[in-house]
């Protein structure tokens, strides 16, 4: 899909960057452009991008705080040290699984 995408507004740069049409065409072309983009099909993407971006920017470093802190509240919790250690690491292998989760549902997304 980005690809796709990336190859059409390419071509479209390209095209008006490279036309020697002159300033008249350039008009034309930027007025349809502006037309294509003021869609409400264009528009509902966009929002749709806007709302991923929102939501999905900030998963990674959320999971890996979250991670974080699990790991040093088990690292604290009473116990002895072998235990405090067996709970801190149990909590870095649940974190880095989230933040692995997190990345994958990113990279899904994205897509």
């Amino acid at each position: 899909m980005r690809g796709k995408l990336g190859l059409v507004i390419g071509l479209g740069v390209g095209y008006v960057l490279g036309t020697r049409a002159g300033r008249e065409r350039y008009e034309q072309i930027k007025d349809k452009a502006e037309e294509v983009w003021e869609l409400p099909v264009v528009q509902k993407q966009v929002a749709k991008a806007k709302d991923l971006a929102k939501s999905s920017a900030l998963a990674v470093p959320r999971a890996a705080w979250n991670g974080a802190i699990k790991v040093v509240k088990a690292a604290t919790t009473p116990g002895t040290p072998g235990q405090r250690l067996d709970a801190a690491l149990d909590e870095t292998g649940d974190a880095a699984g989230d933040v692995k989760k997190a990345a994958d549902e990113q990279k899904k997304a994205a897509r």
